[in-house]
């Protein structure tokens, strides 16, 4: 049975921040997290996490009953680091002839399918590197080889101009078989350039035990880019929200511009479902058929009825559930609320802790007053209401059908259905009042 390793000690200096490296976030979730996510699409007999700067940090952010944790300290290479874990995958003591998958923790677009064509390759007896054909090599260790076999891997650092004019470079995701590692790993040297342990040169004691060594390859390069800086974490992130802007538009999603949406989460679209530009849409989202998102909305844990019309400018917040043909304007936020048919709230409106019937109309300015300080209440408004502008709906508080509300009330008890409510203050007019002037400076 297959197990997985993954390498998540580095410190990332270049990252300049006092986030764990591993655990910035792409789409919204922790870089560790997406190869976490990927490993357990290969359904492994194990997966160990391999961690260190951050400490208890990651393990707590991440941690979860299918996965172990081996502590790395000091940090002294990718080989020491691999050391750590192979006491966690064997625990009976006897090493099985199992395949072992080493992933790093900032590696974040790996994709499975990837990483099952590596497996495949190296079965139960093979070496296998996943490696990758760079126009420009520079900074990964080259793939130097005899014959048209691999021979060994040489770091930049100690490479000489021959071995750096080499454009195949190891992405440093290979396969072993576990009982293999066992026996290499003890074997490593720390005399080299950085005076650390590679786990590339378990290559060499791999030709020299008669083993063979294969490579794979990825569909795309960006699968086994790392990132170091912040720099390269943004560029992933623009590589990963493509790719899932395609695959919407592959689903039959109109995107006004692929290159303008954020999805930090899990959207699930319907049909003929539109998506205007600069809209994000975080934990999980569903947009029914024919929902219309205009632009620069924030959607978040929501779900949006057939045929609605959500924005410009607007913010559904967790717990917003709208149905069908439901209109939120532009700068209207709606939070733990329930929407029924055919009702809207075309501007500037909070609708928070909110149970709302049909065909209401929710009028400019409105707001609802669902937190006393201390504790959230909830506001009903029946089927087919008409709230006037400037409006505050006091909760816990009923409106009841068919009820009109008049512009600038604040509701503080519950409107019988059918009739007017309002409260305003009578209007007067004072008789020779002078607007103040700015005296003038001596």
């Amino acid at each position: 049975m297959l197990k997985i390793i993954i390498l998540a000690a580095g410190q990332g200096k270049r990252m300049r921040s006092a986030l764990p490296k591993v655990l910035h976030p792409i789409a919204g979730k922790p870089m560790l997290a997406h190869v976490i996510d990927t490993a357990r699409r290969l359904e492994p007999a194990k997966i160990c996490v391999v961690y260190g700067h951050g400490g208890e940090r990651v393990r707590e952010a991440l941690d979860a009953p299918d996965l172990v944790w081996a502590k790395q300290e000091p940090q002294l290479g990718t080989g020491h680091a691999v050391m750590q874990a192979l006491p966690l995958l064997n625990a009976t003591g006897a090493v099985p002839p199992a395949p072992t998958l080493v992933l790093y923790g900032d590696v974040p677009l790996i994709r499975a399918e990837t990483l099952r064509r590596l497996v495949a390759a190296a079965g139960d007896d093979k070496l296998a590197l996943l490696t990758a054909q760079l126009a420009d090599p520079h900074g990964y260790g080259r793939i130097v080889r005899v014959d048209g076999k691999v021979a060994r891997i040489v770091e930049e650092k100690d490479a000489d101009d021959a071995e750096r004019a080499i454009q195949e470079v190891n992405t440093g995701i290979l396969v072993a078989p576990l009982a293999a590692l066992a026996r290499w790993l003890p074997q490593l040297s720390n005399r080299n350039a950085q005076g650390e342990y590679y786990l590339t040169d378990i290559v060499q004691l791999a030709v020299a035990e008669g083993m063979e060594v294969v490579t794979a390859q990825p569909e795309a390069n960006w699968e086994t880019d790392g990132v170091n800086s912040k720099s390269q974490l943004a560029r992933l992130e623009r590589i990963h929200q493509r790719n899932l802007a395609e695959a919407l538009m592959e689903q039959g999603v109109t995107l006004a511009d692929p290159d303008r949406i954020d999805i930090r989460g899990e959207l699930v679209c319907g049909r003929d479902v539109f998506i205007d530009v600069n809209c994000v849409f975080e934990g999980r989202v569903e947009l029914k058929d024919g929902a219309r998102i205009l632009p620069n909305c924030v959607i978040q844990d929501a779900v949006v009825g057939p045929h609605s019309i959500i924005g410009p400018f607007a913010r559904l917040r967790p717990g917003t559930v709208l149905a069908e043909d439901v209109h939120i304007g532009n700068f209207v936020e709606v939070k733990n609320s329930t929407i029924a048919a055919h009702s809207k709230a075309n501007h500037l409106a909070y609708i928070g802790d909110t149970t709302m019937g049909s065909r209401v109309n929710v009028g400019a300015g409105t707001i609802t007053c669902n937190y006393d300080g201390a504790n959230k209440h909830r506001t009903v408004i029946e089927d087919d209401v008409f709230i006037g502008s400037d409006t505050q709906l006091v909760a816990p508080v009923t409106v009841g059908r068919g009820a009109t509300l008049g512009a600038g009330t604040t509701l503080t008890k519950d409107a019988p259905p059918g009739e007017l409510t309002l409260s305003r203050a009578k209007q007067v007019s004072v008789p020779g009042w002078k607007r103040p002037v700015k005296k003038k400076k001596d």
